[in-house]
């Protein structure tokens, strides 16, 4: 009777715990108001039919033993350093089902009824940790200040790769590849060298469009429009292995491009732009809008769209953290200095950031 209460008791709590956790991440990293309540109701759940087996939640307590638990003797079998928050939540997720199938085992020994609630409360808890992971995304989201879209036909006087060498001098974090219309057979060698110069560089290399060339050239990310593949769809392929980046014209998208998984946004456009037309300006508003939603507003994001240094410090007066920009680098007599200026005018916001 006392090793059976000992593991409800132990199970009742690892479940407990690891549904908490999971229950936070939901509240405070996501604002995720729907994941959040089902783990606590889980939680709940959990601890009530653990009193049931037990015959009353007071019996518990008084047949714990921590010192006398041979398993708190056990090193775990890997480190304890997490690589980010999608980590804990996997992890927090095996935790709760585990402890919970414990329980739901001892139940069929007696009490078969609660032992089908139990695996009901199991299957939920798969459920909410699936949305709660894709929701988390790669969990490895970096802000970066500037973004350098290189498109060869943008570049004058100079390579499309020496105009990416010069914006990463010129401060650049991130480089992302937008060639549209180069065959896969083209673009592969042209990312992998872009990759390989952003590696150097130590920083953010993007491919756009193309998980499958991100994957193959070994950037840290893809960037998909709002008719590309869905960010589930790339998760599938790609796991946490890539950053993906989402672009959004209003804050509905932008709620279903977290919702659905995405480390960052783009948002715009913001301004008048001759790269890519866009009949319909979503305008600093938008920034602003994005960055007062709840569970969007740590996201993230790159403002895009008509970005120079002549208008950026408008952003930057709204709270911008990071632009993307192409023909205001590309197109420059002097990249570098174009893109240096660029993070000149956002100094005010990525000195808070």
């Amino acid at each position: 009777m006392t090793a059976r209460l000992r593991i409800i008791d132990a199970s009742a709590n690892r479940a407990a715990e690891a549904l908490r956790v999971l229950e936070d991440l939901a509240r405070f990293a996501l604002d995720r108001s729907d994941l959040s309540e089902q783990f606590k109701h889980q939680r709940h759940e959990v601890r009530l039919h653990a009193a049931g087996l037990a015959g009353s939640a007071g019996v518990l307590a008084p047949h714990r033993d921590v010192p006398g638990d041979v398993g708190t003797a056990i090193p775990p079998p890997s480190p304890p350093r997490r690589a980010g928050l999608a980590e804990v939540a996997e992890l927090n997720a095996s935790r709760a089902s585990e402890a919970i199938r414990t329980l739901e085992e001892l139940a069929k020994l007696t009490e078969p009824q609660r032992a089908a609630l139990l695996q009901a409360i199991r299957y939920r808890c798969y459920t909410s940790s699936a949305a709660l992971l894709q929701s988390l995304g790669s969990g490895r989201a970096v802000q970066w200040r500037l973004c350098v879209l290189i498109t060869e036909s943008l570049c004058v006087g100079r390579s499309w790769l020496q105009v990416a060498a010069d914006a990463a001098r010129g401060g650049a974090d991130c480089l992302q590849l937008r060639e549209k219309d180069l065959p896969a057979v083209e673009l592969l060698p042209r990312a992998t060298e872009l990759a390989h110069l952003c590696r150097e560089r130590g920083i953010a290399c993007i491919i756009n469009d193309r998980p499958d060339v991100a994957l193959a050239s070994g950037a840290h990310g893809v960037h998909l429009g709002q008719t590309d593949l869905p960010v589930h769809a790339v998760r599938k392929v790609a796991g946490r292995d890539l950053l993906v980046g989402v672009s959004t014209q209003d804050i509905t998208q932008a709620r279903a491009a977290r919702n659905d998984g995405a480390d960052y946004c783009g948002v715009g456009p913001m301004f008048p732009t001759n790269t890519k037309h866009k009949p319909v300006l979503a305008g600093p508003a938008f920034l602003r809008q994005y960055l007062a939603e709840p569970g969007v507003r740590d996201m993230p994001h790159l403002a895009i769209g008509g970005i120079n240094a002549a208008n950026a410090g408008v952003l930057a007066e709204s709270g911008c953290r990071g632009v993307a920009v192409s023909s205001a680098v590309c197109a420059a007599p002097d990249p570098a200095a174009a893109a240096a200026g660029i993070l000149a005018s956002l100094a005010p916001a990525s000195s808070t950031a």
